[in-house]
């Protein structure tokens, strides 16, 4: 078994360290989200807290880690006599991306349980972290129904395995860490909710800090059991200090005044519900039994909230999360109680976890938003005709106030990966019919199972009232649900769209469309064209918030090369369909249609449109023509790209037009 790094080695990341610390000492607390670049340790912290974790004691023999004190009554392996067991690590169990349901939770053994009527149970990922560590790393890029079942099972502490009316339950409390990196998209909001805590990180820009990281690394390196011999005492100071904060946390008292300051911030802040006031306060406890002490003060309480809120302010998904430090001092400070008592210690209280630094090691920043340089946007224009110097490019303009879209889907039916936005074949959905099952049985369709083995039961010499049923009786059910899709923007930013002022109307139209395509789980790409050529702005992502981003800095300016953007587009689904072939594409044209620039470019465009036709992409032109006088030629694109066009107000869910269900176009994929 390989060495860790020693979790006291890791250099600054304070509230990283913070938040996994702070779960060790009360699980109730719910977890930690950490969100960060990649190469930020995250990964590292995780797997060395494992190494911190008070020994386990568990019944012998019990596959799912039963408390010999206190054995669970419903265990499957049970029932187990109360007495002594036997103790070891705490585990940290990792789950894969690509996981299956029945690896998360565990599988039935269908055959045996309608033939014998026995609850032959294989365990699965959360019977293994039970009392221990459940590390999800890319959680943003895991299935949305696994993420469900995931933080259903943290939320009530026991994981439910039902097929066809056969059950089996089991305890499942483990301390959930996710990892991320937004770049890759993010969480929707009522799932980032469901985590306790989340933090942010980012390699320092101090260059004495990064020389030492990489001093230390390159030493773990070079003798794992060396350099982890050198951080035993820390380690184990640690180790007693986590101890130390468990016993102490039943005896803290969250007084009414902490009480009062929780709810007025969580007020103050308008997140939804209740369970930010409760993680605070679960927070702001272990925050006092970290330091040592048995009362909440204003310190823990603010502590906590830089913790538990900042992703649960977000109103909407492009917000990026974050907290208003003056602001939240102010709430404080006017809900201040008597029972806040001054910390006889000094500020902080021991709040935040021992550095384990040598004295030479230089001082470590907090790892705030201002450590790391913010992308620079291009100032606003004080008028649509400012140009830059000498290129005839206009100033970015703002996008107009997003709206609810109409519903564009894919027609046929797909078998792409979750999402919301077209008919497809999937795990989860509504029943539709059932097959023979390709390798294991995940969904029995028992009508059609009871159906194939009823036939032979004779034969079989059935004598009592089971039905023998054998392997090639099982049906596995099909079922319908929704796909998520790769929605492709191109989008016009030539001049004959600015000059009209109509550039903030259409970045608004093409923003309601990435919000749109964010709840619906798709993933985006980015095209513009303008002048002489088309620019691949963003390769399809899943980070709709950086299309989000290119979209508010993007220039417009000079002729309507329409051919190079479909052209463009063609290139990339092309390398899409190789990439990724289950997920069909949406391409969504944004333009008036007026193309200008070289010999024949109406003719042209037409041309290069046709190519998405006999590919069978599914398409639609968002007409921004506008004016009086209208020549329809984004409308004769839509008919060369076998696709709709709408305009921009018939986009609008709530306008007089009929809904938009299926964009005209076939797809080969399509069922």
């Amino acid at each position: 078994m390989s060495t860790p790094y020693p979790f006291t080695a890791i250099v600054g990341q304070d509230d990283l360290r913070l938040g996994l610390l702070l779960n060790a000492v009360s699980p109730a607390v719910g977890g930690v989200l950490v969100r960060g670049e990649k190469g930020t340790a995250k990964s590292t912290a995780v797997r060395a807290l494992a190494a911190l974790m008070p020994e386990v004691p568990v019944v012998s023999g019990c596959r799912f880690s039963c408390d010999p004190a206190l054995p669970d009554p419903a265990c499957p392996d049970g029932p187990h006599e109360a007495g002594t067991g036997v103790s070891r690590d705490a585990r940290t169990v990792e789950l894969p991306v690509g996981a299956s349901e029945d690896r998360l939770v565990g599988a039935l053994d269908i055959e045996r349980a309608l033939a014998e009527g026995v609850k032959a149970f294989e365990p699965g990922l959360l019977a293994d972290a039970h009392r221990g560590i459940l590390y999800v790393d890319e959680v943003n890029l895991l299935h949305d129904h696994l993420v469900d079942l995931l933080l259903d099972a943290a939320a009530m502490g026991a994981s439910y395995v039902e097929r066809e009316g056969v059950s089996v339950r089991h305890a499942a409390r483990f301390l959930l860490v996710g990892t991320m990196n937004p770049e890759e998209g993010e969480l929707r909001p009522q799932l980032l909710d469901r985590f306790g805590l989340t933090v942010e990180v980012a390699a320092s820009r101090e260059t004495d800090l990064r020389v030492e990281v990489v001093r230390r690394r390159l030493a773990y390196d070079d003798d794992p059991a060396g350099f982890a011999a050198e951080w035993a005492d820390e380690e184990g100071a640690l180790r007693n200090r986590i101890v130390a904060a468990r016993a102490l946390l039943p005896e803290v008292r969250l007084g009414d005044g902490a009480l009062r300051q929780i709810a007025a911030t969580c007020a103050a802040f308008e997140v939804d519900g209740m369970r930010a006031d409760i993680v605070m306060a679960r927070t702001a406890t272990a925050l006092a039994a970290w330091a040592g002490r048995t009362d909440v003060l204003a310190e823990d309480v603010r502590q906590a909230a830089l913790l538990a809120l900042p992703h649960r302010r977000r109103r909407n998904p492009f917000d990026a999360p974050g907290l208003d430090e003056d602001k939240l001092d102010d709430t404080l400070e006017q809900n201040s109680g008597k029972d806040d008592d001054p910390d006889p210690d000094g500020p902080g209280g021991g709040g935040r976890p021992p550095q384990g630094d040598g004295p030479d090691t230089p001082p470590q920043p907090e790892g705030e938003a201002g450590d790391t340089p913010a992308q620079s946007v291009p100032e606003q224009g004080q008028g649509q005709g400012q140009q830059s110097s000498g290129s005839g490019e206009q100033q970015p303009v703002r996008a107009g106030e997003p709206f609810r879209t109409k519903m564009l889907s894919v027609p046929g039916l797909g078998e792409g990966a979750a999402g919301r936005r077209s008919r497809a074949r999937t795990e989860h959905g509504r029943t539709t019919g059932a097959r023979r099952p390709q390798g294991a049985l995940t969904k029995l369709h028992l009508a059609a199972t009871v159906q194939a083995a009823a036939p032979h039961q004779r034969t079989r010499g059935r004598t009592g009232r089971g039905l023998v049923v054998r392997r090639d009786d099982l049906r596995q059910a099909t079922r319908e649900g929704r796909e998520g899709n790769l929605v492709l923007f191109v989008v016009d930013a030539s001049g004959s769209m600015a000059a009209r002022q109509r550039m903030s109307a259409v970045k608004g139209a093409v923003l309601s469309l990435l919000l749109d395509a964010y709840q619906r789980r798709d993933k985006v790409g980015l095209i513009t064209f303008r002048g002489k050529d088309a620019e691949v702005v963003l390769p399809p992502t899943s980070s709709v918030d950086a299309a989000a981003a290119r979209l508010e800095i993007l220039p417009t300016g000079g002729r309507t090369p329409v051919a190079a953007g479909l052209l463009k587009a063609h290139d990339v689904l092309r390398v899409e369909r190789l990439r990724d072939p289950s997920r069909r594409p949406l391409l969504v044209v944004v333009t008036d249609g007026r193309a200008t620039g070289g010999p024949e470019p109406v003719a042209l465009a037409s041309r290069a449109a046709r190519l998405h036709e006999v590919e069978g992409t599914a398409s639609v032109v968002v007409d921004c023509e506008s004016g009086p006088v209208r020549l329809g030629l984004a409308g004769s694109l839509a008919r060369d790209l076998g696709g709709t066009a709408v305009t921009l107000d018939e986009l609008r869910a709530d306008s007089i037009a009929g809904l938009v269900k299926d964009v005209q176009g076939t797809s080969r994929r399509a069922a």
